[in-house]
């Protein structure tokens, strides 16, 4: 018997009444992890570390690029292999902020940042005007990202660049950028980046309560890309998107222009991965070019392969399940984590070719 078709988006990895159980996960998690971080006395085995905050908050913005990422290659069917790039982009837009915090509080007592100063500049460069201000680092987590994305997303789509040919060019777009923000002349900090900050708005950042913020607002951030996502595939625009991925060609035919749907829905996923990113450096306290380097990108994409690309939870799963196993193999084996995850995109790839979502779903389909 054939299986009856399903509108994009609506997988049954947990059917209808699992979106309310995810949101009760994601709501317990955001409330229930600084509880037990603020409230919880260090003595007790229940208390949370600062490091148990930082790596799941740290995860949980991984989990949110990993959704922006299946948005563009899941259900659009596009290969991006530099969305780490929009990653770190909007981690330097947040960064140049909290840099600018430190004030007189750095090693040489100056205004300037400590790189600044030891590479001998006497002012800041005129595109970190500005940035002391809240506000306005927030838009250039938005506009940096996203202007970045539509600029060249415009060129490559209506060239009509697609397949392996886009992929590789994502790839030479990260590793450009990389081996640009390498440069002490740049005035982002070389290959040590930015790091010790010490304040947002007027809270320390290593304040305990910071850092339980930061990290309700991480999950805030992942639940509402999800409501996003699912919004987006169950509408009209979701709709043409799947047919961009399904037959590009036929859709042209049908009389749609696919340009302005593939520019909209990759400029979107720009910016979410560009939020995730200024979410992300104040948790972990540092951004530097490693984070744009073409691996990190090839990562994200594994993330939504071993999770199940085309479905909404899956990147989600993925990332969650590569990041956790990164944590523990890089502290107890740290010489075979390039090889577990090597075997992992194999092992996927040969015998779950849907994933961990796909996966659960064949076996629920041939349960019922």
């Amino acid at each position: 018997m054939a299986t009856p078709f399903r509108i994009p988006g609506r997988e049954p990895l947990f059917g209808a009444r699992g979106w309310s159980a995810i949101a009760a996960f994601l709501a317990a998690v955001t409330v229930l992890v600084p509880l037990l971080f603020l409230a919880v006395p260090e003595s007790s085995p229940f208390h949370l570390s600062a490091y148990a905050v930082t790596l799941v908050g740290k995860i949980m913005c991984y989990c949110a690029v990993a959704v922006a990422m299946n948005l563009i290659w899941g259900y659009t069917g596009i290969l991006s292999l530099g969305h780490g790039a929009f990653f770190a982009l909007g981690g330097y837009a947040f960064g140049m902020y909290l840099m600018r915090m430190i004030g007189r509080e750095g090693q040489y007592q100056s205004e300037l940042p400590d790189f600044m100063v030891f590479l001998d500049w006497k002012a800041y460069p005129w595109y970190w005007s500005f940035t002391d201000h809240f506000w306005y680092a927030l838009a250039l987590v938005v506009l940096v990202p996203g202007v970045l994305a539509f600029v060249f997303g415009f060129f490559a789509f209506r060239s009509r660049i697609r397949g392996v040919y886009f992929s590789i060019i994502t790839q030479a777009l990260t590793f450009a950028l990389m081996l640009l923000f390498f440069r002490n002349d740049t005035g982002f900090g070389g290959n040590n980046g930015f790091t010790d900050f010490k304040r947002i708005l007027d809270y320390r950042v290593s304040e305990p309560s910071t850092r339980a913020f930061l990290f309700a607002l991480s999950g805030v951030y992942l639940a509402g890309c999800l409501v996003l996502t699912r919004a987006i595939v169950r509408s009209r625009f979701g709709r043409v998107l799947t047919a961009i991925r399904d037959s590009e060609s036929r859709l042209m035919f049908s009389g749609y222009n696919p340009l302005w749907y593939k520019l909209s829905v990759w400029t979107l996923s720009a910016v979410l991965c560009g939020i995730a990113g200024a979410l992300y450096v104040p948790q972990v306290g540092i951004i530097n070019p490693g984070e744009m380097s073409p691996a990190n990108s090839i990562e994200v994409a594994i993330w939504v392969a071993v999770g199940g690309r085309g479905t909404l939870l899956g990147p989600v799963i993925g990332a969650a399940v590569v990041n956790g196993a990164k944590s523990f193999f890089t502290q107890s084996f740290p010489e075979y984590w390039l090889f577990f995850l090597g075997a992992l995109f194999v092992a996927v790839t040969l015998f779950l070719p849907r994933g961990i979502a796909g996966w659960v779903n064949r076996h629920k389909e041939s349960g019922s």
